[in-house]
């Protein structure tokens, strides 16, 4: 076991920070920011046909049942965090400028993550069936519910121009499509997604990469590194903790307040406190202009790390319990 693993840093974190840094240094500008941008949109195409290709449709029908569980996970992901997005705008201009605070009321509205939710269930012991129907209709929704949120409490809030039915119609084109028809495909291709799940989820993360490139060569451009300082990288770091904190005592306390199983306590805790980077780089991309993105993304980021190590260490909690 390296370094990295024991103290819980994703190696994929350090690649992001290599590509920042690379994009700091050498933007691409003028043709080759063309070439990166087409390259970059195939990639996000890709990244969503592979998402739909593979989601069982199975793990949607099994799941249906214990709507109660979804329900719960569904009001915290898409109510309560933005709600407390919300509120941290009484924390601009004194901790946060505003469009970090934007950034953060952005990553409250992304739907929950599905890797991460699902294999932090499964070590934790809980779940597990609930997590995969849970964490996929969660990335569902959130094609079509993010960007009305987005619209709702981010779109009055900045100056910049963001036609929000326009948006919606890139998304449903450039996402939603290829994750149906990816979907559609799966009874063909099922079976080689599965076997090489492995290698397709690189290719995820090189979807990833190519689109935070992209956006913080025009960040940088823009001069992004003139707006966020150290000071404002502590912040981040640190309000993150806070808002992951109080979505864990919220779904932890509600699961108990409702009577839910300790099984299914851990599955609404795991999939109620994630927000997904592999999603919300890409819609970013599609709902903000590009040179909005590279702070709007910062504190998902920063919180994406900071939600892999706690949650590593709460699941760890509950499998030595007794369940």
């Amino acid at each position: 076991m390296n370094i990295f693993q024991r103290v819980k840093i994703d190696s994929f974190l350090l690649i992001l920070i290599c590509v920042v840094i690379t994009a700091s240094f050498f933007p691409c500008e003028g043709q080759a920011k063309t070439v990166f941008e087409y390259l970059t949109t195939f990639a996000i195409g890709l990244l969503f046909f592979m998402h739909g290709a593979k989601l069982p449709f199975q793990a949607i029908v099994s799941g249906i049942k214990n709507w109660r569980l979804h329900l719960l996970i569904f009001t915290t992901t898409f109510v309560i965090f933005p709600v407390l997005g919300m509120m941290m705008q009484l924390l601009v201009p004194t901790f946060l400028s505003h469009d970090i605070y934007l950034g953060f009321v952005y990553l409250c509205v992304l739907p929950a993550t599905v890797q991460s939710a699902i294999a932090f269930t499964s070590i934790a012991k809980g779940n597990v069936a609930a997590a995969i129907c849970s964490a996929s209709a969660s990335t569902l929704l959130g094609v079509f519910i993010t960007p009305l949120l987005v619209g709702l409490l981010i779109h009055t809030q900045t100056s910049a121009s963001m036609n929000i039915i326009d948006a919606i119609t890139s998304i449903m084109l450039k996402l939603m499509l290829p994750f149906v028809v990816g979907h559609l495909s799966r009874r063909f291709i099922g079976q080689w997604v599965d076997k090489y799940k492995n290698i397709i989820s690189k290719t995820d993360r090189l979807s990833i990469l190519l689109v935070v490139y992209v956006a913080f060569s025009d960040a940088v451009v823009n001069g992004i590194w003139s707006q966020v300082g150290f000071l404002s990288l502590l912040n981040i770091i640190f309000f993150s903790i806070i808002l992951l904190v109080i979505v864990l005592f919220i779904t932890t306390y509600s699961a108990r307040f409702f009577g839910f199983s300790k099984q299914d306590e851990i599955t609404i805790v795991f999939c109620g406190s994630k927000k997904s980077l592999a999603s919300g780089i890409p819609m970013a991309s599609v709902i903000f202009p590009m040179s909005m993105m590279g702070i709007l993304i910062l504190p998902l980021m920063i919180f994406h790390q900071i939600q892999l190590m706690i949650c590593a260490f709460l699941a760890a909690r509950y499998a030595k319990r007794k369940i």
